[in-house]
């Protein structure tokens, strides 16, 4: 499926009152778990649970 394809699925799945703005978000984080599945893919990235500890560390005061 072409990226043109996915997105034309996802927005005509969102209700017809979503504001361009809440469709932008929803692009843009597939466009990002898309990205990240293809570092992932390449061996690129960071281990889970290195990422795990990203989070936590960000989340804490």
């Amino acid at each position: 499926m072409s990226n043109r394809e996915i997105v034309i699925e996802l927005v005509t799945q969102l209700p017809e009152d979503t504001p361009l703005e809440e469709i932008a978000r929803k692009i843009e984080l597939l466009a990002g778990i898309t990205a990240a599945r293809e570092q992932a893919r390449r061996g690129e990235g960071i281990q889970a649970e290195d990422a795990r500890k990203l989070v936590d560390a960000w989340a804490s005061p």
